[in-house]
């Protein structure tokens, strides 16, 4: 790997994080590398300003934070290609990153990235437009939205909870009509966040699939359900006459939905990078660690391996 053009994302106001980023500026820039630096927040986006600001492509994104900060890398910079080292400094779960250990010796792990000893995984992500008009001739309205762990359609009220009612088509064919607090698409990275807290499956990160979920759904008959990764997933808000319902990607407002539109989500045409230092990654180790499994702690001995 090349390391001409850098950018090192920090998560903002977390001063640990900030001391860190400060650091590898210095040690890149002595390498010779062109660095941008900024912050990564719910009111602070660096992205915009970075991919403005370089006249060459971007070697590698440095993310200094946790899932969060993660999260709006890969949706900022996907589309782009860029590989993404996440490393967990000041975050709290990470499921997303590498852990702070492995990033001490940063010079150590320049060098590895030069000499290309690290792996490189690739995540599924999402992508959501707003359509209105005619169902066989749509309109697209507004942006197209990335997500790398899911996309949700909800209200939104400032005053009182909304019992949202959503009608959902899987590649033009009605499945059902939901009334509930919303429905989750997830891709198998996001299975582990919102999805796993609303009762939905785990995915395996290496999967392409999607997965949705009703969020508190007022029908016992209403469960998750896993889709072919090439699905176009469409949901309706329906009976919504005061611009309620929003679409949320990875927990960040992406946009309002307005009576008569609809949000079609389907697999994103590009993949989130990341860069795995660890020598022996393993995902069931992760869900072990960070979701607490009791049955892992139980101090019984397999004897069968040996």
């Amino acid at each position: 790997m090349q390391l001409n053009q850098v950018i090192v994302v920090h998560k903002a106001g977390d001063r640990q994080s900030k001391e860190w980023a400060d650091r590898a500026c210095r040690q890149l820039q002595q390498r010779g590398a062109n660095v941008l630096v900024g912050p990564s927040g719910p009111k602070d986006n660096p992205y915009p300003v970075f991919m403005a600001s370089v006249t060459e492509p971007i070697d590698l994104a440095v993310v200094l934070g946790g899932d969060g900060t993660s999260l709006a890398a890969a949706r900022h910079l996907a589309a782009a290609g860029v590989p993404i080292l996440a490393v967990n400094v000041g975050g709290h779960l990470g499921f997303l990153t590498e852990p702070l250990e492995l990033f001490r010796d940063m010079e150590a792990v320049w060098d590895r990235l030069e000499r290309d000893e690290y792996a490189m995984q690739q995540r599924m992500m999402l992508q959501a437009q707003v359509l209105e008009g005619s169902k066989w001739h749509p309109e697209v309205v507004g942006d197209r939205y990335y997500a790398l762990n899911e996309m949700c359609i909800k209200p939104a009220s400032a005053d009182r909870m909304i019992t949202a009612i959503l009608e959902m088509e899987i590649d033009g064919d009605v499945v059902d009509q939901y009334q509930g607090d919303g429905l989750l698409v997830a891709t198998p990275t996001g299975s582990t966040c919102y999805t796993v807290a609303a009762n939905g499956p785990i995915l395996h990160p290496g999967m392409e699939a999607l997965v949705v979920t009703p969020i508190c759904p007022l029908s016992l008959s209403s469960r998750p359900i896993v889709l072919p990764a090439r699905s176009a997933v469409s949901i309706w808000p329906l009976d919504d006459h005061s611009l309620n319902t929003k679409l949320w990607m990875d927990g960040v407002l992406a946009t309002s939905i307005w009576p008569g539109q609809r949000v079609q989500v389907t697999m994103a045409d590009c993949q989130a990078r990341f860069i795995i230092l660890r020598d022996h990654y393993s995902f069931y180790q992760t869900l072990r660690e960070k979701l607490a499994w009791a049955g892992a702690r139980i101090p019984y001995h397999n004897n069968h391996r040996n």
